[in-house]
């Protein structure tokens, strides 16, 4: 199956999965330790239960949305993901050109391939762009300045990764630093052999781009490679990595990787302007809560201080409606757009923001949305604590309690 004739998000994943050697397609659709975390994201969207109302004219849904001062045509973006290039060359600027195309944000991963700098410039105003705090804080300053320099819309602070988790999908595969291209690797590529020919051409490991300017002049793509692992994660960061943050930068500020009410709540206090409810997509602590069993909480105690969105586990239209119902202003997914790029370049994510956008216009026309507005917690049925139809959802159900 083409990528073009995907009609669902498994679809595409399933093209990927024939393109890509295993090595790299397990590096995308794994996760930590038993991968428990990757079940339980998905799983726990199945305690929500849409409830509809009929008898609306929808024969016009709108999905706009704005997020930090900024209109998108649809509440929902591409998460942050590094070393796209890997998958397919190109493939951060592919990303970039296909949010700009739909008017949806992009989140570029400070460990891209493709530099900040050329993703704006073809996406300049769908563009934002993810850090880490770093060993040398002067790296995580200067990746500010640079972004300040380029007007992007949205800082993101990651905070989720304190440490490297055991990804035993990357240990099994050789998916490691430094890599070694054993027979059962060389086997893999010749099994894939568009892949591998791509992955040839532009010379093996892809460059970091971003990270290229501190590894010192003619450094190669290993040697940036191997900066960047030691200069993240940086275990001894603390709150006072975000104060710093939020000093250098004075445009809107997200924390990414936030799972608790306290975590969020110091967020607020520290100056962000959102936060993003996430678990990593279930890569880093594998028995960490799904990222939506944790939103109301999320959204309860920050909601009406700051914007709150959520990654992990969106799969479906209706994942994001449930997760628009639970007090989320836009959702992210990442998988789905690096399947989707490297199986189809530009077009596989397009494809891919396609189907989501047109399933949750579907749920909207089923639910009697003719906005976003729409969604509340009264749309939702809880399994877990179920109340009646239409006069209940998260709130009702904890105060009934």
């Amino acid at each position: 199956m083409n990528v073009r004739q995907a009609i669902n998000i498994e679809d595409v994943r399933d093209c990927a999965r024939r393109y890509l050697p295993r090595i790299a397609f397990d590096f995308v659709d794994g996760g930590v330790d038993g991968e428990a975390g990757l079940e339980r994201n998905r799983v726990a969207f199945d305690r929500w239960r849409l409830l509809p109302n009929y008898l609306v004219d929808v024969s016009c849904r709108s999905q706009k949305v704005t997020l930090f001062g900024h209109d998108y045509d649809s509440p929902f973006g591409i998460s942050p993901m590094g070393i796209a290039g890997f998958f397919r060359p190109g493939a951060d600027l592919m990303l970039a050109r296909a949010a700009a195309q739909m008017n949806v944000p992009y989140l570029m991963s400070s460990a891209s391939c493709d530099s900040i700098e050329d993703a704006s410039a073809v996406g300049r105003k769908t563009t934002w762009f993810q850090i880490y705090g770093t060993r040398n804080p002067e790296i995580t300053m200067d990746l500010i300045r640079r972004a300040k320099a380029l007007e992007v819309p949205v800082l993101l602070l990651t905070i989720d990764t304190p440490v490297m988790a055991k990804r035993e999908r990357n240990i099994r595969n050789g998916f490691t630093r430094p890599m070694k291209m054993t027979p059962a690797v060389i086997l893999q590529g010749l099994s894939r052999p568009a892949w591998t020919m791509r992955y040839l051409r532009n010379a093996g490991i892809p460059m970091m781009e971003n990270w290229r300017p501190y590894a010192g002049e003619g450094a190669d793509a290993n040697t940036v490679a191997d900066l960047y692992g030691t200069q993240t994660p940086a275990p001894e960061q603390t709150w006072e990595v975000l104060r710093r943050v939020r000093a250098a930068w004075d445009g809107p500020l997200a924390v990414k990787g936030v799972l608790t009410p306290e975590d969020a709540r110091r967020c607020a206090d520290l100056g962000a302007d959102g936060v993003i409810v996430s678990n990593h997509g279930g890569r880093q602590l594998d028995h960490a809560p799904a990222s939506v069993d944790m939103l109301p909480h999320v959204v309860d105690a920050v909601g009406d201080r700051m914007e709150v969105l959520i990654d992990s586990g969106i799969r479906r239209g209706s994942d994001i409606a449930k997760a628009l119902c639970l007090g989320a202003k836009a959702t992210l997914f990442g998988r789905p757009a690096m399947f989707g790029v490297a199986a189809g370049g530009q077009a596989g994510a397009e494809k891919v923001i396609d189907i989501y956008r047109q399933e949750l216009s579907l749920v909207m026309g089923m639910m009697g949305w003719t906005s976003l507005g729409d969604a509340s917690p009264e749309r939702l049925f809880d399994l877990m604590n179920p109340v009646a139809p239409n006069t209940g959802g998260p709130k009702a159900a904890r105060a009934a309690e």
